[in-house]
C-alpha cells in the first residue's frame, strides 16, 4: 500500500498512474476539497472563477500532454484590445501597447476540470478528505501515518509543499538535517498571493474594445485579465491584489479594489454579479510562516527533493520539488510522473 499525502495535482496524478499500474494506494487530504492550489469556485451564474492556478504556455509540455491524454480542452487567454498600465498613484491609467508574446492558455471548464477528471478515474474510497497528517513513523518494513485515522503502508509520498511537511509533520526517525533545512527554506508558490475576480452579466470591456488587462504599480490590483469561460457564455475579470492589502478587512479591501477598477474601466465595473477573493496566506493547508524571508521559488527544484529517504520508503512529489517548472502545474505533472514511475519500476 502506497500512502500519498495531498490531493492536489501531483498527488492525484500519482494516484492515477499507480491505479493504472494496479498498485494499491490511499490519498490523504487535509482539506474538505480536492485540488490544493487549484481552486475553481463558481458564482451565482455558474461562472468558473480561478482562485488558484490558472495559466500555462506552449512550453509546459508535460501539462499539455496530460490534458490531451485525458481529453481535456484548453483555450487561449483573451488579450485583444486596449491594455491599461498604472505607473503611479497620482496619475490615471494609460493605454499601452505590449510586445507580441507567446499565448497563455486556460483549461476549458476551469482548472478544476483537470482535478475532477483525475478523481473520476479513482475509487472514491481511496481518496480521503479531512485527514490532516501529523506524524509519520518508519518501522522496519512499513510506514505508519497518523492523521485523523491511522494508516499503514510500504511507502509514503509527500505531495504537498516542502515547507508545510517539514514544519507540520513529525517524523520518526527525524528527517535528515540537510533535507529538513532545505525544505524549511523552500518557497511555496502562491503562498503570498491574493486572487480576486468579479463576474458580470455582460463583457462590457470587450464591447468597448478593451482587453480587460491591467498592470499596476500602485494597487490594490496589480494584474487583471479577461476571465470569460471557454465558450464565452459567462463573463468575468480576474487577477491579483498586492499582498500588503491582506491586512485590511474584506469590506475595505473590496472598496479599494472597486475604486481602482472604476477609475480604470469606468462605472460599468461596479455592476458585478459576484466578487470573489482568496488570500492564500490564510489557507493553513498551503501557508506556514517562514523563519526567514524567502525569495520567489527559493529552493524550488532543489536536487535533494529527487532523492528517496528512509531506505527508499519516503518520496517527495509536489510542484516545488519538480526539476522542471517547479511551483507550476507543469512541474506538478512532471514530478508526479517521475515519482509514480519510481514506485512502478520498484514493484515490477
Amino acid at each position: 500500500m502506497i500512502i500519498i499525502i495531498g490531493a492536489g495535482l501531483s498527488g492525484l496524478l500519482t494516484a492515477y498512474r499507480l491505479k493504472t499500474a494496479g498498485i494499491p494506494f490511499k490519498v490523504l487530504e487535509a482539506r474538505t476539497r480536492l485540488g490544493g492550489r487549484i481552486n475553481t469556485v463558481y458564482g451565482t451564474d455558474t461562472t468558473p472563477i480561478e482562485m488558484g492556478a490558472t495559466w500555462f504556455g506552449d512550453y509546459h509540455k508535460h501539462l499539455i500532454t496530460l490534458l490531451e491524454e485525458l481529453g481535456i480542452g484548453y483555450f487561449e487567454q483573451y488579450m485583444e484590445g486596449t491594455v491599461f498600465f498604472q505607473p503611479f498613484s497620482t496619475s490615471p491609467a494609460q493605454s499601452i501597447q505590449i510586445p507580441s508574446q507567446p499565448p497563455s492558455y486556460r483549461i476549458s471548464g476551469g482548472s478544476c476540470n483537470l482535478i475532477d477528471t483525475l478523481y473520476q478515474q479513482l475509487d472514491k474510497n481511496d481518496v480521503l478528505l479531512n485527514q490532516t497528517v501529523t506524524d509519520i513513523k518508519f518501522g522496519k518494513n512499513s510506514v505508519q501515518i497518523k492523521a485523523n485515522d491511522i494508516f499503514e503502508g510500504s511507502h509514503v509520498i509527500l505531495a504537498l509543499p516542502p515547507k508545510l511537511w517539514s514544519k507540520k509533520i513529525q517524523f520518526e526517525p527525524s528527517l535528515p538535517s540537510n533535507l529538513s533545512n532545505i525544505a524549511q527554506h523552500t518557497h511555496t508558490w502562491m503562498e503570498d498571493s491574493i486572487k480576486v475576480a468579479l463576474s458580470y452579466a455582460e463583457p462590457f470591456w470587450r464591447q468597448e474594445h478593451l482587453s480587460g488587462t491591467l498592470f499596476s504599480n500602485t494597487g490594490p490590483v496589480t494584474e487583471f485579465y479577461d476571465h470569460c469561460n471557454h465558450d464565452t457564455s459567462t463573463y468575468a475579470l480576474c487577477g491579483f491584489i498586492n499582498s500588503s492589502f491582506k491586512h485590511l478587512d474584506e469590506g475595505d479591501r473590496q472598496a479599494k479594489v472597486m475604486a481602482q477598477l472604476k477609475a480604470v474601466f469606468g462605472s460599468k465595473a461596479e455592476s458585478f454579479i459576484d466578487y470573489k477573493e482568496c488570500i492564500w496566506s490564510n489557507e493553513k493547508h498551503t501557508f506556514t510562516a517562514s523563519d526567514t524571508p524567502l525569495f520567489p521559488h527559493q529552493n524550488n527544484g532543489n536536487p535533494i527533493f529527487s532523492q528517496s529517504f528512509y531506505e527508499g520508503r519516503l518520496l517527495i512529489s509536489s510542484a516545488e520539488s519538480a526539476s522542471v517548472f517547479p511551483g507550476y502545474m507543469d512541474g506538478a505533472v512532471h514530478v508526479a510522473n517521475v515519482t509514480a514511475k519510481k514506485i512502478i519500476d520498484e514493484t515490477y
